[in-house]
């Protein structure tokens, strides 16, 4: 497969980049998976790239958009931090693939089992680590539930994981006018989704491409 041209990624509209996002999901998940031609597209990318989203994801090391996408060499940016949290950096990058680069579609992915949302929920404290983790609590804090509230109920670990999402990219929104201003005229979309790291499945939240 040929890298994507500046001519292609413009033609993407952010419904296109999210159906294209979840086709390659089901090519990863049936193991399907398009053999992109890797080195071909490192030599067509060499001076210059035009990546059609920008993927926030955990740092976990089953969590790898281009794998569980089953994407190329410069189809997306990769913006990856322990609990998909944001903040003034991730911002930035974002303001950058949107603005600058072209990209079409945001999307928020969190995921199953997730040890930094473990660490929230269990008020973890750990250097640098608890200031990340208190960026998380507040969805912890939003998810109403009676059971057990701590790491070892994955449901409502999960739960939480899911709140994490919505308030991500809530505070997107909030925090960058710049983008705000792009999803409200149209030209980029946001979209938040869940992997499940036992099935290899993206299950994007309805109505979350705004």
């Amino acid at each position: 497969m040929r890298a994507l041209t500046k001519e292609q990624q413009e033609k993407i509209t952010p419904e296109k980049g999210l159906e294209r996002l979840k086709e390659g999901n089901k090519r990863f998940v049936s193991n399907q998976k398009l053999d992109h031609g890797l080195l071909q597209q490192v030599s067509e990318t060499s001076k210059g790239q035009n990546p059609f989203a920008i993927i926030l994801s955990c740092i976990d090391s089953r969590t790898s958009s281009e794998l569980i996408f089953d994407q190329g060499m410069g189809d997306i940016f990769n913006a990856r931090v322990a609990g998909n949290i944001v903040n003034e950096d991730i911002l930035g990058s974002m303001e950058f693939a949107c603005k600058v680069a072209g990209s079409k579609l945001i999307v928020v992915l969190g995921h199953t089992s997730c040890g930094a949302i473990k660490g929230a929920c269990d008020n973890v404290e750990l250097g640098n680590l608890t200031v990340l983790l208190d960026k998380i609590k507040p969805s912890v804090e939003g998810v109403d539930y009676d059971g057990d509230r701590s790491s070892k109920n994955i449901e409502f670990v999960d739960k939480v994981a899911e709140e994490n999402v919505h308030r991500v990219i809530d505070d997107i929104q909030n925090r960058s006018s710049i983008l705000k201003e792009m999803i409200q005229n149209g030209e980029i979309g946001i979209a938040g989704g869940m992997y499940d790291v036992g099935t290899g499945v993206v299950n994007f939240y309805d109505h979350s491409l705004q």
